[in-house]
């Protein structure tokens, strides 16, 4: 015997159209399109009601994703579940702006450090923390360099 929900999604005819009109839009994002069709089949007022469980099996998704966009259009509603919500000021954000990527070449493209053949990635570390007095990481010098590595055809 389940938990007894505490959400029931009943949607209007607008709301179905909105949600419709966001599926078939081209620039719609995968993730706002599956959340999109899985507020629509969880609509009660559907001929075909499923279960929570039966829309995550169906869409490759966890109970948990359901579950939260049951609560995402329960406290906001519509724009809510619509709307991918990203904090400018995450730690998402960009480790090496242009500057930074250009200072990294210019220190690999560079003569080797003294009794050394060639640079490592701890040994680049250490130097960009000398010249540019700001700590960047071995794993973001190494996607600078990966990014900016000229592929064998050009």
């Amino acid at each position: 015997m389940g938990r007894k929900r505490t959400y029931h999604i009943f949607l209007s005819d607008d709301e179905k159209k909105l949600l419709h009109s966001t599926i078939n839009n081209k620039k719609t994002c995968k993730t706002i399109i599956r959340r999109c069709s899985i507020l629509l089949e969880l609509d009660e007022n559907a001929p075909a009601h499923l279960t929570q469980m039966q829309i995550a099996k169906s869409y490759g998704v966890s109970k948990a994703t359901v579950s939260n966009i049951v609560k995402a259009y329960a406290d906001g509603g519509i724009k809510s579940v619509t709307a991918i919500n990203r904090n400018p000021n995450s730690n998402a954000r960009r480790k090496a702006d242009g500057r930074t990527e250009a200072e990294i070449i210019r220190i690999a493209c560079g003569p080797a450090p003294e009794g050394r053949c060639r640079w490592t990635l701890r040994l680049l570390e250490k130097q960009v923390l000398l010249e540019l007095d700001e700590p960047v990481g071995r794993e973001t010098i190494r996607r600078v360099l990966k990014k900016r590595t000229p592929s064998p055809h050009e």
